[in-house]
């Protein structure tokens, strides 16, 4: 899947592409048929750098419901011939989430294109999921016929199935259609859940991993293993040195962290970070210098996690450098300095967004940084990041810092944030949004009535309803 295309902030596109409350308020404003266009634009060509955790689909099915908008482009872009041709998920997915939600708020007409999707469209599970937790137990029980259709009676077709049952992310429907009063139905998929369960066994007890008794060599020669396989294996390969290395084999460890092989390099300085050994951050330095890509980018890591004194002080004088690891000590600031290091963290978040730009991934911590330290003079920066991100977790992230830092974030961008695709960032709102508008106290009371909504946005919500509570 190619990076979306994202439209300038200041558009209505651009805005409803990134999630941003003020999409939907000014797409209501806006005239209907325009809204719906660049509605579907969104739904139908998925805006989001990472679709597996940025939340985009009820965002969207509340701004279908708010402008009563119809579902043949939906339907349009679920049954186009592509669909045959692109299995990728990423293609179908936002718009079948979509479907969810709007059938949880009773929309008949998304129920109906959910089930017919289930049943002849490519990316059916996912279809399946959706109905899983919304259908009754007739209209799961009108798919078994055609979703078991897919599977060909043969050994392969019943492997295929055995393997769909298994890695179901709902299992109501297969556990349903196991108890159907149809035998052929009914027994074809029992059949399939106990070869899932047979297969689950069996991978547990095919591990290839460290085994006791393992030397440090044993260790390092698997961590290789895993550079010539094109998995990186240093991580679980430190936790295994920890189990078998003692005080003697320090010195092999050491010099394998100064000029070992890549997996060798990259475990050592690990295991040496995780027990505070008084040399690796000169190992880590070193690494930085002189290794290859890979093992510049373990030891960065490793550096980070390092929760030591030493460490922090040490990126004191790193945070200058014009490299990876330079980057790095800013960001050990911005999560583990004290209040003498602010204007060093604001250094780097401004150097971050004028070299990188809003979406630079260095930003997520810099900025959670900015907040906890409370750096009032960051505000500027941080309402452009938040205005000109794509990422909306990096939005909420810096909607979070401005509660912090910013005297204005209760009676600007807090209220805005009320209507957000995340809700982490619709809770933030709800906490500290001004309710002199009287946009905020309407948009307060139907979150607390949306059965939709999470727990944690109802609660906050709650809070400044009761009886401690400012007015409302």
């Amino acid at each position: 899947m190619f990076d979306p295309v994202i439209a300038p902030s200041g558009t209505l596109l651009g805005l409803l592409q990134r999630g941003r409350g003020d999409g939907t308020l000014h797409a209501l404003t806006a005239p209907r048929a325009e809204a719906l266009a660049a509605l579907n634009h969104c739904v139908l060509n998925d805006p989001r750098h990472d679709w597996q955790v940025e939340n985009r689909s009820l965002y969207y099915a509340r701004l279908y419901l708010d402008l009563n908008g119809e579902l043949d482009a939906i339907e349009a872009h679920l049954f186009d011939p592509e669909d045959v041709l692109d299995a990728d998920e990423s293609r179908t997915g936002l718009a079948l989430a979509v479907l969810g939600h709007l059938a949880s708020y009773g929309r008949l007409d998304a129920l109906q294109l959910l089930r017919r999707y289930a049943a002849h469209g490519v990316n059916w599970a996912w279809a399946l999921d959706e109905l899983a937790l919304r259908d009754d137990d007739a209209g799961l029980r009108a798919l078994a016929a055609p979703v078991l259709a897919r599977f060909p009676r043969d050994a392969e077709g019943e492997a295929e199935l055995a393997a769909a049952v298994r890695d179901a992310f709902e299992p109501r429907p297969w556990r349903l259609w196991a108890e159907d009063p149809r035998e052929s139905i009914a027994t074809r998929v029992r059949a399939a859940q106990e070869t899932g369960c047979f297969d689950r066994w069996q991978r547990q007890m095919d591990s290839s991993g460290p085994r006791p008794g393992w030397s440090v060599r044993a260790v390092f020669e698997w961590a290789e293993q895993g550079v010539e396989r094109g998995t990186p294996l240093h991580v679980p390969a430190a936790r295994c040195l920890a189990a078998v290395a003692g005080p003697e084999d320090r010195p092999e460890i050491v010099e394998a962290a100064r000029s070992g092989t890549e997996g060798a390099r990259c475990t050592a300085l690990r295991y040496l970070a995780d027990s505070n050994d008084p040399d690796v951050l000169d190992l880590i330095d070193g690494a930085v210098a002189t290794g290859s890509t890979p093992v510049v980018e373990a030891a960065v890591a490793t550096y980070e996690r390092m929760r030591s004194l030493a460490a922090v002080d040490r990126a004191r004088g790193w945070v200058h450098r014009p490299d990876a690891l330079g980057a790095a000590a800013g960001r050990v600031l911005a999560c583990r300095g004290a209040a003498q290091d602010r204007d060093l963290v604001l250094a780097a978040l401004r150097e971050a967004v004028r070299g990188e730009g809003p979406d630079a991934p260095t930003l997520w911590t810099l900025v959670d940084g900015t907040g906890r330290l409370g750096i009032a003079c960051a505000a500027p920066v941080l309402r452009h990041i938040y205005r000109e991100t794509a990422s909306s977790h990096l939005r909420g992230r810096a909607a979070r810092a401005l509660a912090a830092t910013d005297p204005s974030f209760a009676a600007g961008f807090a209220i805005e944030c009320l209507w957000d695709c995340e809700e982490t960032t619709r809770e933030i709102a709800a906490r500290h949004a001004e309710t002199g508008d009287n946009r905020v106290v309407e948009r307060l009371r139907r979150l607390a009535a949306d059965p939709a909504e999470e727990d944690e946005v109802q609660t906050a919500v709650r809070s400044r309803f009761g009886p401690d509570a400012p007015a409302v």
